[in-house]
């Protein structure tokens, strides 16, 4: 089995991407399953399994983050897809913490971006671009020849090596080099490992300290004169 893990932000187009790979897939005679994971609302695992009857699951990642929440459940999730005779699993993951790598070894990681969200959103999502394999740019109908090479030049930028997949994917349109990377992507192979190190970042509001003020706390703190921050890898 081939797994799949799709990272991006909010409205970035990321359910629109994969509805269109699994429209693909499923026209190749591949079968599927999808896993969503989101902080605490979501209903494409029930679109997709309405619309094309592959077996669907959801995890709500409520006080964990949504990165911290795939590397919990993913291996329930990869025997699930298993027992279901899968022969890709497709994870969607909210990925809003930017500090955080969602995508494990041995498997192909994607990024969502869109191209309407701004020229520096290459520049502030850390390690979910940098470590990804893939970045699909979306919405690329919306923005000029120029504002489109000025993204991609930034995406480099962030991650040199990354293949670059710009589409209308709402349409469907620019996303054949995609699938066949999926395609082609290696099979799991055990144990599996998260991609990339976590950042520190074990404080006393994490166990529930609420008092304001950094010399209020202990472990990992931060004053107001201090600009040292992870940026990913």
């Amino acid at each position: 089995m081939k797994t799949v893990i799709c990272a991006g932000t909010s409205t970035s187009g990321k359910t629109a991407v994969l509805k269109q790979v699994i429209k693909k897939l499923i026209a190749k005679d591949y079968r599927l399953a999808f896993l969503k994971i989101d902080v605490q609302y979501a209903e494409e695992d029930e679109l997709f399994k309405q619309e094309f009857g592959i077996p669907t699951k959801k995890v709500y990642s409520g006080e964990l983050c949504p990165d911290h929440c795939n590397v919990m459940v993913l291996g329930d999730a990869i025997e699930w897809a298993a027992r279901e005779k899968a022969q890709f699993l497709l994870v969607e993951t909210a990925g809003l913490c930017l500090r955080c790598s969602p995508y494990i070894e041995g498997s192909l990681g994607i990024v969502v971006v869109e191209a309407t969200s701004g020229m520096n959103l290459p520049r502030k999502i850390g390690p979910m671009l940098s470590l990804a394999d893939i970045a699909v740019v979306t919405k690329i109908d919306l923005v000029s020849q120029a504002e489109r090479e000025v993204f991609r030049s930034r995406i480099l930028e962030a991650a040199p090596n990354i293949n670059i997949a710009e589409s209308d994917a709402l349409h469907g349109i620019g996303l054949n080099p995609l699938v066949k990377k999926i395609i082609e992507s290696p099979d799991l192979q055990f144990p599996l490992f998260l991609r990339g190190n976590p950042p520190v970042g074990t404080c006393t509001i994490c166990v529930g300290k609420k008092e304001i003020g950094w010399k209020q706390h202990f472990g990992v703190v931060r004053p107001l004169e201090n600009q040292l921050f992870y940026r990913g890898e």
